[in-house]
């Protein structure tokens, strides 16, 4: 097999290299939905008229869950206050509404939208209006003010902003960054990287989408085989990136609607037999809990523990192995599997590992270390489903898919209406590690269509909180974007006081970690954010190869999907977690907010 392993070191120097940006030539053979124009965006002033508010009689919609919902005079209920007659709310330029009622018994007021005073003498109190602010609305931040009310009341109703489309330029994004990241992705596809997808949303608009490969590269012996082109719609197994959004969304908004509790105990919503039930482990290099205590300290365990990944538990249980020790975590043991689930992938088995998991010791106190752990988002996952009396895969669909229009998004692709060539394949040889793996029910043929993570597939029937969603770029990149604002046109998903409690640190000695959420910190993420994005960016990656970045600062999502994994694992490599996939310089996901930053916002490069 025709192979050209980049070092990602060689892709740092490339990046370094800002001369790079100028001898960016033509494209590589790839589809996009970005112009060929390579121009710099220009600086000249614009001629154009100053655009103005267009004002309709209008009813007020009926079901709308809005950004704000309030009414002047002193809409914050503080009498002294003095701001009480202006507020700030999230928009785009390009796009915005909002709806003004004159209340029964209201005279003259004077409404200001971004310092832009608003004719309303022709409004009749009683009737509603509907003004359509794309014309003067800007990126972030937008203020709106009333003043010079002297009777009645006004209200003021505010929707969510939603994407549009638009290029690199309209958003300061220098279109020889684009080009960059065609080129790199593309010699890598040349030279043997499986294949990868792209999208990138900034300022409210959807201004690149790419995908390189075919949807298989190769047979179970890693021989090249011819396979149907990846699309945009090409689905991805998200891996771990399904954490963030699913658990981490449906528990944000839960927690946003009051219906729960970071700080609840698991035990209290699960049950008493998620302590009762405990056995005994003695976990080697480890520390020693009686059984006693364990019981206790899984009694008191807490959803923001697990959100940590400070609960206790231990990385990944293999409950669908038959030969694994859970003593001494071996894969491929004669002693037995006191934990054993087996792998009947349906919805049995997957009763059947929360009553193991409930026997699951700990192996830790919670709240003394920090342990990246699978276990955390399953249990994290029956606790969404017993709060919200839904299985998982259905309250995302109602709540979030649905409602924002996200047909490329679903748990189970296969059984949801999506074949195997809608999907990037995955690890060649089953779950074997290149046939290094063994046990009862294991998969031995390439992966397509399935969930990959093993725990996700055969005990969890594919729905998981800590693995089994498929998504295209595009619609990650979407539903991402919600965590600007909190909300998406009619709906309201997030608080914003929600939004900053867990994307925040909680623990000064894991800077890297919110709650759930991956964090940039002081460079604790380099390799998946890049070294130039500021200190609170955050997302996730995934062990297949996809990557899921939001950086509020610079208004800006990047979502790389690539199926890495489908590839031989690295030869000599004893934790047989490596594979070939990951030597190319599109697995070091870094790479692509480290080139966008380059000439962001007109910023002058000098190519000398």
């Amino acid at each position: 097999m025709k192979r050209k392993l980049i070092c990602w070191v060689l892709c740092i120097s490339m990046i370094s290299s800002v001369a790079l940006l100028s001898g960016c030539g033509s494209k590589s053979k790839s589809s996009s939905a970005v112009s060929s124009e390579t121009t710099e965006p220009s600086v000249e002033p614009s001629e154009e008229e100053p655009k103005e508010a267009v004002i309709s009689e209008s009813a007020l919609p009926a079901g709308y869950q809005w950004q704000y919902d309030c009414s002047f005079p002193d809409w914050q209920d503080r009498s002294s206050y003095a701001a009480n007659n202006r507020l700030g709310f999230t928009s785009y330029s390009g796009q915005g509404e909002v709806y003004v009622t004159p209340e029964p018994g209201t005279k003259s007021f004077t409404l200001y939208i971004n310092d832009q005073k608003i004719d309303t003498s022709k409004m009749v109190a009683g009737k509603t209006y509907k003004i359509d602010i794309s014309g003067i609305t800007r990126n972030g931040t937008n203020s709106l003010q009333i003043s010079g009310l002297s009777e009645g009341s006004v209200s003021v109703r505010i929707p969510y902003p939603v994407l549009t489309t638009g290029t690199p330029e309209e958003v300061g994004i220098n279109p020889k960054s684009i080009e960059l990241i065609d080129k790199i992705i593309s010699a890598d596809v040349e030279h043997g990287f499986p294949s990868a997808q792209i999208a990138v949303i900034r300022h409210g608009k959807l201004v690149y989408e790419n995908q390189w490969g075919n949807v298989k590269t190769y047979d179970e012996n890693g021989n090249p085989v011819e396979a149907s082109p990846v699309t945009k719609d090409t689905l991805y197994d998200l891996a771990s990136v399904t954490k963030m959004f699913s658990v981490n969304y449906a528990l944000q908004y839960l927690v946003s609607k009051g219906e729960l509790d970071i700080d609840a105990k698991v035990s209290d919503i699960l049950g008493s037999g998620f302590y009762e039930d405990t056995k005994y482990i003695k976990y080697t290099d480890s520390e020693e809990i009686s059984l006693e205590r364990n019981k206790q300290l899984k009694k008191n365990l807490t959803i923001r523990n697990l959100l940590m990944h400070q609960g206790g538990f231990p990385e990944g249980p293999q409950y669908f192995n038959d030969r694994y020790d859970h003593s001494t975590r071996s894969f491929d043991s004669d002693s037995g599997n006191d934990l054993y689930v087996g792998t009947g992938a349906n919805n049995e088995t997957r009763d059947l590992t929360l009553k193991i998991i409930f026997k699951t010791p700990l192996m830790y106190t919670p709240g003394t270390r920090t342990l990246y752990s699978d276990l955390d988002y399953m249990i994290l996952c029956y606790v969404v489903e017993e709060v919200t009396g839904q299985r998982l895969d259905e309250f995302l669909k109602e709540t979030f898919w649905e409602p924002m229009g996200l047909t490329h998004m679903t748990y189970n692709p296969l059984q949801n209406g999506f074949t195997k060539d809608d999907c990037a394949a995955t690890e060649l040889m089953g779950n074997t590690r290149d046939g290094n793996v063994n046990y009862t029910g294991v998969r031995k043929g390439t992966i397509q269509g399935e969930v990959h993570d093993p725990n996700a597939f055969y005990c969890m029937a594919g729905v998981s909180g800590h693995a089994g969603l498929f998504s295209n770029a595009t619609d990650l990149a979407k539903l991402s974007y919600v965590m600007m604002s909190g909300g998406y046109g009619d709906k309201k998903y997030f608080s914003k006081d929600v939004i900053d409690i867990f994307t925040s640190v909680h623990d000064v000695d894991s800077p890297g970690y919110a709650l759930g959420w991956w964090r940039e910190g002081e460079h604790t993420r380099d390799y998946y954010f890049g070294s130039v994005t500021d200190s609170n960016t955050y997302g996730h990656q995934g062990f297949t190869g996809t990557f899921a970045m939001i950086d509020p600062d610079h208004d800006l999502v990047v979502v790389l999907l690539t199926n890495k994994i489908h590839s031989r694992i690295l030869k000599g490599d004893p934790t047989l977690n490596t594979y070939e996939g990951n030597l190319y310089t599109t697995s070091y996901m870094g790479f692509i907010p480290e080139i966008l930053e380059i000439g962001m916002d007109g910023e002058k490069v000098d190519d000398s």
